[in-house]
């Protein structure tokens, strides 16, 4: 089913005032094209029902905020393809950290030692993020934790995307620096593990 652009606005304008009618308009039109566009990019047809799923939830929940500036269409699916990009990217840092544990028996031998240094990395990074400033701060999670592109992150915030742009790079610069002792000590280790 193909929406006309001005019954696409209207259903946009009724879904930024609550309207659940207009979001099952919404979802049942493009669910399937979604999962279809997502599926190109993770090959995985679980994985990219998620995708859209998660999309249409962030819709949902956005919806008083949405900012859609040519077609919903072409919103969608954008959204779908940012975030599948983000997951692949995510599978592919989870993929690589399994192998090299597979392939590295030192690492999986030592267990303990790993999750001890996974939580107090955990620990240091937390305490780190309360170190810098907010703004810093805030703008580096909604780009590494929440997976939100620089043009959304901008659009919330009311910056350009070059703000936010300077503003994670200063906030991995401030990182960078509170770990530095911490990291240092995960070097030590793994070269006294080699």
């Amino acid at each position: 089913m193909l929406i006309q652009k001005e019954s696409e606005n209207a259903l946009v304008e009724k879904l930024k005032n609550n309207s659940k009618s207009a979001f099952s308009v919404i979802f049942l039109t493009y669910y399937q094209d979604l999962v279809r566009f997502a599926f190109r990019f993770t090959k995985n047809a679980d994985l990219s029902e998620e995708i859209v799923q998660d999309v249409f939830v962030k819709v949902w929940e956005e919806r008083g905020t949405l900012e859609i500036h040519h077609s919903l269409k072409s919103f969608l699916l954008k959204s779908v393809q940012n975030l599948s990009i983000d997951r692949l990217r995510h599978l592919n840092i989870v993929n690589k950290y399994a192998s090299l544990v597979l392939d590295n028996p030192i690492l999986s031998d030592n267990a303990t030692e790993n999750y001890v240094l996974r939580d107090e990395l955990e620990l240091n990074y937390i305490r780190a993020m309360e170190e810098i400033p907010a703004e810093y701060a805030d703008v580096y999670r909604m780009s590494r934790v929440e997976a939100q592109s620089y043009h959304e992150i901008a659009q919330k915030l009311g910056v350009s995307v070059r703000t936010v742009e300077v503003r994670i790079g200063k906030a991995l610069s401030l990182l960078r620096e509170e770990l530095k002792d911490f990291l240092i000590t995960i070097i030590v280790f793994f070269q006294i593990l080699n």
